[in-house]
């Protein structure tokens, strides 16, 4: 199987720091003596300056130094521990409202707030603390709890205004809430990358990393197929559960997932998915293979297709399906995540 990356290409993904690469390789800096993310906002150096290593341990045998700037010891672009400490607080209490004058209290400056909430949910700090105020209230209203009980106990002070914020966010009237479902969203941190976390009542219905291109458009036929509406959260068990999983994946302790799914699709890509999930670990297989395996072997674009519309990465391992010559082929998280993928359950899989 074809997995390396040339010197040419490493380089380039630092050029332009491409994310995808994030935890495949890291870049040294001879004339510095530190060490990098592909992503690191520091001067680019020049290539004669460069060398490259799969590890931070390989990087430090050869005497660098991590970067002050990027943090390459550290998992990449994972939540600050002081904007965990603001989700765990209004995981407690969802109708406390957090204004600016409350964080400075908390030693916190709110523009830095502001800025990681708009960067990584597209939203403002205040907008998050709304959502997560609606998602309790429709769980609430699910239940059967009065409607005017219910917000009251989110924070508001008036129906009508939580008539309107209930109806802007879930696009139906709280007495008519049973009409949408919720699709409860959070943010993973892993070494290859932050990953955003989708689940319903029922199971995970997306695992995708956060510059996945097709994104917007998976969320969207979510949305769509399960008329339901996306609010963030930190209270489902399917994505505790899954976190843990991903967690112990990457640890090469797991190579099983064992979360509950629930894939809303066509029955054509449900089969395709059920396929993939038959992969052993370790192991790949061609899309002709897959073809052949659900019963359609002239069918191996249509499978290509449908692995491409995966939306819940690494736990449905479409990353184990290569090009009959054995090449690496496309993946939604990009070839060089599916390479480290492949080359990590490898060496994992012969211990």
């Amino acid at each position: 199987m074809t997995t390396s990356f040339s010197f040419d290409e490493k380089y380039q993904a630092v050029c332009r720091r491409d994310s995808s690469f994030v935890g495949v390789f890291f870049t040294a800096v001879k004339t510095t003596g530190i060490f990098c993310q592909p992503t690191c906002t520091a001067r680019t150096p020049k290539p004669e300056n460069v060398e490259f290593f799969e590890t931070p341990k390989e990087a430090i045998l050869h005497g660098y130094r991590p970067c002050k700037v990027c943090k390459p010891m550290e998992l990449f672009d994972q939540t600050p521990s002081y904007i965990r400490n603001l989700l765990k607080e209004l995981q407690a209490e969802p109708s406390m409202r957090l204004k600016e004058e409350d964080l400075r209290q908390r030693g916190i400056e709110p523009a830095g707030v502001r800025r990681w909430f708009k960067k990584h949910h597209g939203m403002t700090f205040s907008a998050y603390q709304r959502m997560l105020r609606l998602n309790r209230a429709y769980r609430e209203l699910s239940n059967g709890e009065l409607v005017a009980a219910t917000a009251f106990r989110s924070g508001y002070e008036s129906l009508s205004g939580f008539a309107d914020g209930f109806r802007s966010a879930l696009g139906a009237s709280p007495s008519h809430s049973s009409e949408k479902s919720v699709i409860h969203m959070t943010r993973l941190a892993t070494p290859i990358g932050p990953m955003f976390a989708c689940a319903t009542e029922d199971g995970v219905c997306l695992c995708e990393f956060t510059d996945r291109r097709m994104l917007e458009t998976e969320l969207h036929d979510l949305q769509k197929r399960l008329n339901a509406v996306i609010l963030p959260s930190q209270d489902n068990p399917h994505l505790r559960q899954l976190e843990a999983e991903l967690r112990q994946y990457f640890e090469g302790t797991r190579q099983v997932f064992e979360v509950a799914l629930d894939t809303p699709t066509t029955p054509f890509r449900q089969n395709v998915w059920e396929e993939l999930l038959t992969i052993p670990y370790g192991q790949t297989r061609s899309y002709s293979e897959q073809a052949r395996r659900i019963g359609k072997p002239r069918a191996v674009r249509a499978v290509g297709s449908a692995n491409g519309h995966n939306r819940i990465a690494i736990v449905i391992p479409c990353h184990r399906v290569i090009g009959s010559d054995g090449s690496l082929t496309g993946y939604g998280g990009g070839l060089a995540r599916k390479k480290w993928l492949l080359d990590f359950e490898r060496r994992h899989a012969s211990r």
